[in-house]
């Protein structure tokens, strides 16, 4: 997968830079709540459960102030991925215990047409583990200014 292709599965409207959450729960809510109101997920509450499910097997903070929760949900009719960033840091149970201040929302159907749900998440996180990027992340404002960082991560 190559950048180009993975920034056609952001949206402008899931470019969150200033999300109020103090906890990774209102985190997920409020995401989710962004989902919901553009209409791409169809049920907020099963949504919600995917996502708690999944933190249960393992948390989905990467290290770094990054998570990447994700998962499959019928509510969904194909794979899109929500940007935030908590106007402070998330206790999230990251591998390295600190906190998250970039958060990369991966929502995919149970099955999607070209099976990217996978490449997509190998490629976030491809991305991601450059300090320059997440640096530069960190300070974007605008949509235009996060998909020209994507584009050269």
């Amino acid at each position: 997968m190559t950048n180009e292709e993975l920034i056609t599965y952001f949206d402008e409207q899931l470019f969150l830079p200033d999300l109020k959450a103090a906890t990774k729960d209102e985190l997920f809510e409020e995401i989710v709540d962004q989902f919901v109101k553009i209409k791409y997920l169809k049920n907020r509450e099963i949504v919600l459960d995917m996502l708690r499910r999944r933190e249960q097997l393992g948390s989905t903070g990467i290290g770094k102030n990054v998570a990447i929760p994700h998962g499959r949900t019928t509510s969904a009719s194909d794979v899109m991925i929500a940007f935030g960033k908590p106007e402070q840091g998330i206790e999230y149970e990251s591998v390295d215990n600190k906190p998250v201040n970039l958060v990369f929302m991966i929502i995919a159907p149970p099955q999607d047409e070209n099976n990217m749900y996978l490449p997509i998440l190998g490629k976030m996180v491809e991305i991601l583990n450059k300090t320059k990027t997440r640096n530069k992340l960190m300070k974007a404002e605008t949509y235009e200014e996060f998909i020209d960082i994507i584009l050269k991560g």
